[in-house]
């Protein structure tokens, strides 16, 4: 990473020009934030203590909710913080670490949901005798290890190839984050072309992930069909549906952001398409998650109750 002798910052893209707009951007982002923190918080604490969600579903669903929190955390804090504080200014270790961070939890999230998870749709649906054989806690461990470790595969080689590229164009990024195609577009000619034998093989494994889901749910589909009960479809539905939908949001909102044609292209579309992907679906996830899902969201509850019930009686002065 030789462009940190060049370059001591970038300049992150402000939401607004006008300092009320600025504020308000604050607000509405920080709301957003604390509403994901919660959410997902909530799942992960729920899904650890209570020993009914100790499945592999839950185990998975577990650790999307840690890739969510991180990496809404990777780059709203920052952003928020310049809205308040009224600056543009990113360091290029932090930019470096936020591209990394970032690049790794989006990896990791995408090989989660369209390979892990939509396993353990198809097991549970087209296999379920063998399920405990299939799915046994040291192959969960082993699955969802894979999934974060090619995650940081991915982020190591990506940020590396893009920070050792030279920079001569400034250091003004037309984004509210640090995004490999905007740093890119400050790089010296074609010195950016190293990146595209990188990106041509991380294309080639998402697409393989994505065959691997649409494969599985062809599958999953032609099984609940089967199913005599009315009840047993409609229970097998409600099982996929959540992931599905999740799967939809992650997938649609980040085609949005990197397919749309270049004509289309601008700072101020850019910026709102960087938002949905980066903020929506993390913020949305844990919602989506549980919203069919009976037992999470009593089990939700019953955690909610016993913790004010908990913080009720340490109020109540002992008396004898």
């Amino acid at each position: 990473m030789a462009n940190g002798s060049s370059i001591a910052q970038f300049l992150l893209l402000a939401f607004a020009d006008t300092r009320e707009l600025q504020l308000l951007h604050f607000w509405l982002f920080l709301g957003i934030y604390l509403a994901a923190l919660l959410g997902n918080s909530l799942i992960i604490t729920t899904v650890a203590c209570d020993h009914r969600l100790h499945t592999p579903m839950y185990f998975f669903l577990l650790n999307l909710s840690l890739l969510d929190l991180a990496s809404i955390s990777t780059t709203l804090p920052k952003a928020v913080a310049n809205s308040l504080w009224d600056t543009r200014a990113i360091s290029y270790a932090g930019c470096a670490a936020q591209v990394f961070f970032f690049l790794f939890l989006l990896s990791a999230e995408y090989s989660l949901l369209t390979y892990v998870m939509a396993y353990d749709r198809y097991v549970t649906i087209c296999k379920p005798l063998h399920y405990g054989t299939l799915l046994g806690s040291r192959a969960c461990v082993h699955m969802a290890a894979a999934a974060w470790g090619s995650g940081f595969l991915c982020a190591l080689l990506h940020t590396a190839d893009t920070f050792s590229t030279p920079l001569c164009q400034g250091n003004a990024l037309d984004q509210f984050f640090c995004e490999i195609p905007q740093i890119l577009k400050l790089s010296c000619s074609d010195a950016y072309l190293s990146e595209g034998g990188l990106l041509v093989v991380s294309l080639s494994a998402a697409l393989g992930c994505f065959v691997f889901i649409v494969l599985s749910y062809v599958r999953i589909f032609r099984a609940v069909l089967r199913l005599p009960s009315e009840q047993g479809r409609h229970k097998a539905f409600s099982t996929c549906l959540p992931h599905l939908s999740v799967v939809s949001l992650f997938l649609s909102a980040g085609m949005f952001a990197y397919l749309k044609p270049p004509s289309a292209s601008s700072p101020s579309l850019d910026l709102v398409m960087a938002a949905v992907y980066s903020v929506v679906p993390p913020a949305a996830n844990p919602l989506v998650c549980s919203m069919r899902n009976k037992l999470l969201q009593e089990a939700i509850r019953k955690l909610i109750s016993w913790t004010f019930s908990s913080s009720y009686k340490l109020q109540i002065p002992f008396h004898k």
